[in-house]
C-alpha cells in the first residue's frame, strides 16, 4: 500500500505528502525519538503523538514511509515546513495510537 492509498482512507488525513507513491511495508509506534531512530524500519508507517521538528529529523535517519500523528495531533509549523522541504510524508488521524496501528496492520 502507498502513502497516498492510506491517505484515501477516511481515518487518515494529509498534512503534507511530497512522496505519496512511497510504499508502506510495515509499521512502528513510538514517541521516544531516540528509540524510534534505532528501531523503526525503512518503509514503516510510524505512528506517534510527537509533533515538533525533531520528528522530521528522525525520519531522515530511520527513513519510514510516513509519519502518522495520532489523536488528531497536528505538527507545529516548523515541522510541517521542514517535512515539505525534506520530502517527509505526514498524515494525521483522530484514532488513538493503538487503533491507528490496528487499522494499518489490517490494511497491510
Amino acid at each position: 500500500m502507498t502513502v497516498r492509498e492510506l491517505s484515501e482512507m477516511s481515518e487518515f488525513k494529509v498534512v503534507c505528502m511530497p512522496d505519496g507513491e512511497r510504499e508502506i511495508k510495515g509499521g512502528y509506534a513510538g514517541d521516544l525519538l531516540s528509540w524510534v531512530m534505532g528501531r523503526a524500519s525503512e518503509d514503516d508507517a510510524w505512528v506517534t503523538i510527537m509533533s515538533n521538528v525533531n520528528i522530521v529529523a528522525v525520519c531522515t535517519l530511520a527513513d519510514p514511509a510516513c509519519i502518522i500523528l495520532s489523536e488528531n495531533v497536528q505538527p507545529d509549523p516548523e515541522a510541517k515546513m521542514r517535512a515539505e522541504q525534506q520530502g517527509v510524508n505526514i498524515l494525521s488521524t483522530e484514532l488513538d495510537t493503538f487503533s491507528a496501528c490496528a487499522r494499518i496492520a489490517a490494511l497491510l
